[in-house]
């Protein structure tokens, strides 16, 4: 029987799946319609969690079109790490970056509760991998980096796998400091007005220290408007192209104020 397939936001129906201990005429059903589930919806492998069942059941169609009965899967061992971008029926249509191990090994049980163990790697590794997440009630939403995992939010929140969370905004916190430098130019602007005016000597000098140490603070701020500016920009990697020019022409014009202003006063003092 064709089972409807859980998704999001239906929570998971348990935290942990029961083992199966004796093979009744439940789980025989249960298998046949995790089978007739992957068949109607042409995937390549079902846990019993994803069709509402609480037990430790995971189906999988091989390549010759046959089905691998897996009860009570567990690995025991894993080897190396590998990201890929991967894809589930609980979220259907979005994906996400998922890192997970290379290799594993498992030991499962068949229908007369005969253990048995099975090693894969690549697409298998992870298609395990990923159905064994659901018989402790887990998706590889609990798998993602902080960083993927709020893209992943995002696509959640709008329905789409277009990484919305990654458009660039209209404002950054990195402006504050901008807005700090640019009020900081033009005290040195006015403050290069009045020494037009001023003749006396130790006067001048006392003006041209304070230029000096506004401009220590104006390139300080500067360098640390770039570092922050690029690390801001990579929370949205979608313009990151466009977000690196506009740092690079900012810092640029912004220095290029400073150092006028400093060669203008320079010039006026000495």
């Amino acid at each position: 029987m064709i089972k409807e397939i859980i998704t999001y936001p239906t929570p998971p129906s348990v935290e942990y799946s029961t083992d199966v201990r004796t093979f009744t005429d439940e789980i025989s059903s249960l298998i046949d319609n995790l089978k007739d589930t992957i068949e109607a919806n042409a995937l390549d492998a079902l846990a019993a969690f994803q069709i509402g069942s609480m037990y430790n059941v995971i189906v999988l169609k091989q390549e010759d079109g046959t089905f691998l009965e897996l009860m009570n899967p567990r690995m025991f061992n894993t080897q190396g790490s590998v990201t890929t971008r991967e894809t589930t029926a609980y979220f259907p249509g979005l994906s996400a970056q998922v890192t997970r191990h290379e290799k594993i090994s498992l030991v499962y049980e068949d229908r007369e509760l005969q253990q048995h163990s099975l090693k894969a790697d690549g697409a298998l590794s992870i298609l395990l991998q990923r159905k064994i997440d659901y018989t402790f009630g887990s998706t590889f939403l609990n798998k993602l980096s902080l960083e993927e995992k709020k893209v992943f939010e995002k696509k959640l929140e709008f329905g789409s796998d277009i990484a919305i969370s990654e458009v660039c905004p209209t404002t950054f916190k990195r402006d504050y400091i901008l807005k700090f430098i640019n009020f900081l130019l033009l005290g040195m602007f006015i403050l290069f007005g009045v020494i037009i005016f001023i003749d006396e000597v130790d006067t001048l000098s006392q003006l041209w220290d304070i230029q000096l140490y506004c401009s220590y603070l104006a390139l300080a701020l500067n360098i640390i408007y770039f570092f922050y500016a690029q690390y801001e920009g990579k929370l949205y990697s979608s313009c990151t192209s466009c977000q690196i020019g506009n740092i690079i022409g900012t810092v640029f014009i912004s220095l290029t104020k400073l150092t006028l202003i400093m060669v203008l006063s320079y010039l006026l003092i000495y």
